[in-house]
C-alpha cells in the first residue's frame, strides 16, 4: 500500500530539484512527524530536513503571538471583564466561568472566520433585544441584566483582544485573525515554496493566507481525497475539497493526484457490541489475530477516548510495540476520583463529613500502600455507632498510630483557603510517592501528572486573587482536567498505533480498527457549544452542525480510504449515554455495499457469553458438626423468629441460626423499618414501666403523652444515631413513631374513658422455657420477648406490637397443620401462640387467656385475638393442639436424617 504522504512526497520530488528551502505544513504534528521519518528513510544523500509545521505552528509563527491555553484564557477575560463592569453588576468568578468557556469559544471561530466582531455581536444585541418573551413592560431586572450581558459583548472582545494584544499573547482564534491580517505581509517577506498536505476543512484565516502565498507563487495543495467522492457531488466527504477546486477555484491544484484506491477490494467488519468493555474486549480479539507484520500497520482509532485504559488492558500480552499517539485525559485516569473525594470532603457544609465519603476515602486503591489497614477499624466503628457524619478529630480517637493520624489530617482535615488544600494535596502526593515500589511505576506516572496539575494551579491561585473559594479552586480545576493529558513516551512509526479520530489525519494503514461508532459520537450530532445561533451562523457563513458532520464524513472515509481490512466497533447497549444507535455511517456503507460488490461486507453483533446458571434447589445434609450447632441454638432457645424462618424456608434457617450468617451490619443512613419498631416498643415500655402492677387511670396516661416526644427522641438517639433528626427522610420517620405513640395512648386513653380497666402485668417480658422432648437426646430450650401482659376486664392478655400492618386474617387459624407450613398466612398466630405457650409452661394459667396483636398502622381496629375458627379464648385444648405441631416442627429440624431443603421463594427473606 502507497500512502497519501508517500505517494505526494514522490510526486514533489519528481517536481522539484531540492526541498531543502520549503516549508510543508500538515493538519497535525503526528502528520508531520510521519513525514519527517519518510524524508529520512528516502534520503540517499546527506541533506537538509525542510522546514516541517502543523497548521497551528504555521500560523503562531506568522501571528509571532504566543498561545493562550483555555484556562489561562478564562482569566485573562475576567480581569478584563472586571475593568469594562460596574462593580454593583460584577459576577463572582464562579459565575462568570460557567458562560466564558463558551464566549472564548464563540470569539475563536469569530475570528478563525474573520467575521467583523461588532456587527455579529450588535446583530445579536437586537436579535435578543426583540425575542417576543419580553414583552411586558417594564422589563423586569432578569431581563435587563440578560439584555446587558449581550449588549456588553462587542466591549468585552474589544478589550479582551486589545489586552492580549499589548501582551504579545492571543487565544488560537486570534492568532489566526492576526495571522490572516499579516498574509500579505508575510507573503511579500518570503520567496520559500509552501506545501500544504492532506488539508480538508479550511477555515477563512486558512484561506486568506494560502490566496497571499498563491498570489505569490508560492504554494502547492495536495489534497487527500480519493476520486470516488470527488465525483459524487453530493457525498460529504468531498463536502469542502469540492468548494475549494470545482466550486469556488480560489485554491489551484492538481486534480490528477487524486488517489483511486476506496474502490479497491476491502474486507469490511461491522461488529456490534454492548459498553465499553464489550468493545474492547474486541479490539482485543481482532488483534490477537495478527501477525506481527500486520500489526506495523494497524491502527486502532477510538472515537471516545475514554476506551483508552479498557483498550491498552484488553490487548494482548504478545503485543509489545505499541505507540499511543492520543494521551490519556487525566480525568480518565483513576487517581482523578480520589481528588474528586476530597474536593467533595471540603465542600461539605459542616466541619462533620458524610460517612460514605470517609469509606470511599479511605477505601481508594491509590491510598493502600501509606493507609495501614485502617480502613476497617474506622469502618467497624462507624457501623457500631451509626455515624452518618464525622468530625475530623472523632476520627483520629479511632485510631492511635501517629502516621495514621497524620494521613487523616492530609485527606480530611478542613482548610480556610485554596492555596492550603492545594498544598495539602501536593504533601499528599509526596507521601504516596516516597511509600511506592519499583513495581508501581503507573502510579508513579499518575502521581507526577497531577502534582503538575497542582503546581500549575498553584501558580495560578498566586497571580488570580479571585481564585478565593474551595468551589471557585473546584471549578477551575475541572476545567483544566478536561484539557490536561498524560502523554505516552513510544516509537512512534513503529508497532501497533492507537490514536484519537484528529490524530489519524493524512496517515494511512493497511488494517483499520474504529471504535464507538455511535450517534453522538462518531458524528457527533447536533450538539453546540455557542451563544450563536443557527440562522445567525448561516447569515455569517461560520460553521454549523451541516459543515461539522461533513468533517466527521471526512474522517471516517479517510480512515479506510487506502486501508484493505476494516473492523468497525459500535456500542449496542441502549442505556448508555450516546450509545445504543449506530452511526449514520454504518448505514450508508450498508447502502453502498450493494453498489460495490469490491467491498466484501459483513455485520455480526458480539454478546458475552453468560454461562447458565441452575435452578436446583439446595440441600443441605446435616452432619454431626451441623447437629452440634443445631444442639447449641436449641440449648439457647428456639424463638418464634427462628422457627417461622424454617417454616418460610429451612435453607434461611440454616444460613442465620446454624452458620450465623446474618444481614450485612450498614450504616442506617436513613432509618429503617426495624429500627422505627425498635423504637416504638422501647418507648411504650419506658413510658409504661412506672405503671406496672397499677390500674391505668386517664392521669397516668396524660401524663405518658406529655413524656412521650422527649421518650422518642432519648430512644432514636440510643437506636439510631446521635445524628439530628429534624431534617429529611429521618424527620419524617421521626414524625411517624410520635405518631404511632400518641395514637396508642389516645387509643388507651379512650378505653379507660369508656369504663375499661386496664392493668399492666409485665412489659417486654424475656422467657426461657424448656420443652419436653423425649425423642430428641439433648436439651430443647424456647425463648422470646412478649412486648405486654395486662388484664383487661378481667381477661389476661398477651400482646405483640407491630409498626406493620397486621389485620384480622392472619391471627385466625382454621387448620392446625397448616400452621407451621404456610408461613404468609399464620407466621403472626404461631408466634404470638408461642409466647402465650411459653408463659403458661412457665406457669400454668388457671384463668381465660388472650393472645393477640395490635398493629400501629392498623390501630382503629384494636387488639387483634388469635382465634381457632370463631374462639378467640385460648384454652388447654389449644395449647395441647399447638404443642403437637410446635414438637413436630422442632423433631423435623433435630432429626438428623432430615435434611435442611431449599423453598422457591419469589423474593429474599427479612426479618
Amino acid at each position: 500500500m502507497q500512502s497519501f504522504l508517500e505517494d505526494s512526497l514522490l510526486s514533489i520530488k519528481q517536481k522539484y530539484d531540492s526541498l531543502d528551502d520549503f516549508i510543508f505544513i500538515l493538519p497535525s504534528q503526528r502528520a508531520g512527524s510521519k513525514l519527517k521519518q519518510l524524508f529520512a528513510n528516502n534520503s540517499d544523500k546527506p541533506a537538509f530536513l525542510p522546514e516541517v509545521l502543523s497548521v497551528e505552528n504555521f500560523v503562531q509563527n506568522i501571528s509571532k503571538l504566543e498561545a493562550l491555553d483555555s484556562t489561562q484564557c478564562s482569566f485573562k477575560l475576567y480581569e478584563v471583564y472586571l475593568q469594562i463592569t460596574p462593580e454593583n453588576e460584577q459576577e463572582d468568578f464562579q459565575t462568570f466561568n460557567s458562560w466564558a468557556q463558551t464566549i472564548i469559544q464563540d470569539f475563536n471561530e469569530i475570528d478563525r472566520y474573520l467575521i467583523p466582531a461588532q456587527d455579529i455581536f450588535n446583530y445579536l444585541a437586537l436579535i435578543k433585544d426583540k425575542d417576543h418573551w419580553y414583552l411586558s413592560e417594564p422589563k423586569t431586572e432578569l431581563i435587563e441584566s440578560y439584555l446587558r450581558f449581550w449588549n456588553q459583548l462587542p466591549k468585552l472582545y474589544d478589550a479582551f483582544k486589545n489586552s492580549l494584544l499589548t501582551e504579545a499573547k492571543a487565544y488560537q482564534g486570534l492568532q489566526y485573525r492576526i495571522a490572516a491580517n499579516l498574509a500579505t505581509e508575510y507573503a511579500n517577506s518570503t520567496d520559500r515554496p509552501h506545501i500544504f498536505l492532506g488539508f480538508n476543512a479550511l477555515n477563512k484565516a486558512e484561506q486568506v493566507i494560502i490566496e497571499a502565498l498563491q498570489d505569490k507563487s508560492l504554494v502547492d495543495m495536495y489534497w487527500d481525497i480519493d476520486n470516488h467522492f470527488m465525483k459524487d457531488n453530493i457525498h460529504d466527504a468531498s463536502y469542502f475539497i469540492r468548494r475549494y477546486t470545482f466550486e469556488n477555484s480560489f485554491i489551484k491544484s492538481d486534480k490528477s493526484q487524486l488517489s483511486n484506491t476506496y474502490l479497491n477490494q476491502k474486507e469490511i467488519n461491522i461488529i456490534g457490541t454492548p459498553k465499553k468493555i464489550g468493545q474492547s474486549k474486541t479490539i482485543g480479539s481482532i488483534l490477537s489475530k495478527l501477525s506481527h507484520a500486520e500489526l506495523k500497520s494497524t491502527a486502532v482509532i477510538l472515537g471516545d477516548e475514554s476506551l483508552l485504559l479498557p483498550t491498552l488492558n484488553a490487548i494482548p500480552e504478545a503485543i509489545k510495540g505499541i505507540n499511543i499517539t492520543m494521551g490519556l485525559p487525566l480525568k480518565e485516569i483513576p487517581l482523578a476520583s480520589l481528588f474528586e473525594l476530597l474536593f467533595q470532603i471540603q465542600s461539605q457544609q459542616e466541619d462533620r463529613i458524610y460517612y460514605k465519603l470517609i469509606l470511599d476515602t479511605i477505601s481508594h486503591p491509590s491510598l493502600q500502600v501509606v493507609l495501614n489497614k485502617i480502613k476497617e477499624p474506622i469502618a467497624s466503628e462507624i457501623r457500631k455507632q451509626n455515624l452518618v457524619s464525622i468530625h475530623v478529630d472523632d476520627l483520629k480517637l479511632m485510631l492511635g498510630d501517629k502516621n495514621n493520624i497524620e494521613i487523616l489530617d492530609l485527606l480530611f482535615a478542613k482548610v480556610k483557603s485554596p492555596i492550603n488544600f492545594i498544598r495539602q494535596c501536593q504533601n499528599l502526593i509526596l507521601k504516596i510517592k516516597l511509600k511506592l515500589s519499583k513495581e508501581d511505576a503507573i502510579l508513579r506516572e499518575y502521581l507526577f501528572s497531577f502534582d503538575s496539575l497542582f503546581n500549575e494551579l498553584e501558580v495560578l491561585i498566586q497571580e488570580n486573587p479571585f481564585i478565593n473559594t474551595i468551589q471557585v479552586l473546584y471549578q477551575v480545576y475541572k476545567d483544566a482536567l478536561l484539557t490536561k493529558t498524560l502523554d505516552f513516551i513510544g516509537k512512534k512509526h513503529d508497532g501497533l498505533q492507537i490514536m484519537g479520530v484528529l490524530e489519524s489525519r493524512v496517515l494511512d494503514f493497511e488494517t483499520v480498527i474504529i471504535a464507538s461508532v455511535n450517534e453522538g459520537v462518531f458524528p457527533s450530532g447536533k450538539s453546540n457549544n455557542s451563544y450563536i445561533p443557527y440562522d445567525v451562523k448561516k447569515d455569517y457563513d461560520l460553521p454549523t452542525y451541516k459543515e461539522k458532520d461533513a468533517i466527521y464524513t471526512y474522517h471516517f472515509y479517510h480512515m479506510f480510504q487506502r486501508a484493505e481490512n476494516i473492523h468497525i466497533i459500535y456500542n449496542t447497549e441502549p442505556g448508555d449515554l450516546n450509545s445504543g444507535e449506530k452511526s449514520r455511517f454504518i448505514t450508508q456503507l450498508e447502502v453502498d455495499s450493494k453498489l460495490l460488490p469490491q467491498h466484501n461486507f459483513q455485520h455480526k453483533v458480539y454478546v458475552p457469553k453468560v454461562p447458565s446458571t441452575s435452578s436446583t434447589l439446595r440441600q443441605i445434609t446435616k452432619t454431626p458438626q451441623v447437629i452440634e450447632q443445631i444442639k447449641a441454638r436449641a440449648l439457647k432457645g428456639f424463638s418464634p423468629s427462628a422457627l417461622t424462618t424454617y417454616i418460610r424456608n429451612p435453607i434461611d434457617f440454616y444460613n442465620r441460626y446454624v452458620l450465623g450468617v446474618g444481614e450485612a451490619d450498614d450504616v442506617e443512613e436513613t432509618i429503617a423499618y426495624n429500627t422505627l419498631g425498635t423504637v416504638v416498643h422501647d418507648t411504650l415500655e419506658k413510658l409504661y414501666e412506672p405503671y406496672k402492677h397499677e390500674i391505668l387511670n386517664k392521669d397516668s396516661i396524660k401524663k405518658m403523652k406529655t413524656l412521650s416526644i422527649a421518650r422518642i427522641t432519648k430512644e432514636f438517639t440510643h437506636t439510631y444515631s446521635k445524628t439530628s433528626l429534624d431534617t429529611g427522610k429521618n424527620l419524617l420517620i421521626f414524625e411517624v413513631a410520635k405518631r404511632y405513640v400518641e395514637n396508642f395512648l389516645n387509643l388507651e386513653l379512650e378505653r379507660v374513658q369508656s369504663g375499661e380497666d386496664i392493668q399492666i402485668v409485665d412489659l417486654e417480658a424475656d422467657l426461657r422455657v424448656e420443652l419436653n422432648m423425649p425423642n430428641i437426646p439433648f436439651t430443647v430450650n424456647l425463648r422470646g420477648q412478649v412486648d405486654r401482659v395486662d388484664i383487661t376486664n378481667g381477661v389476661k392478655r398477651i400482646i405483640d406490637y407491630k409498626t406493620g400492618k397486621v389485620e384480622h386474617k392472619h391471627v385466625i387459624v382454621k387448620d392446625w397443620q397448616d400452621i407451621t407450613t404456610d408461613y404468609d398466612k399464620y407466621s403472626k398466630a404461631f408466634q404470638i401462640l408461642q409466647y402465650a405457650y411459653m408463659m403458661h409452661l412457665e406457669k400454668p394459667f388457671t384463668e381465660s387467656i388472650e393472645a393477640g396483636i395490635i398493629s400501629f398502622k392498623n390501630l382503629k381496629n384494636g387488639f387483634l385475638p388469635f382465634k381457632f375458627n370463631k374462639e378467640a379464648s385460648i384454652t388447654p385444648e389449644t395449647f395441647n393442639a399447638f404443642e403437637t405441631q410446635l414438637k413436630h416442627l422442632i423433631s423435623e429440624i433435630c432429626n438428623p436424617e432430615i435434611p435442611f431443603v431449599e423453598k422457591e421463594l419469589p423474593e429474599p427473606f427479612t426479618t
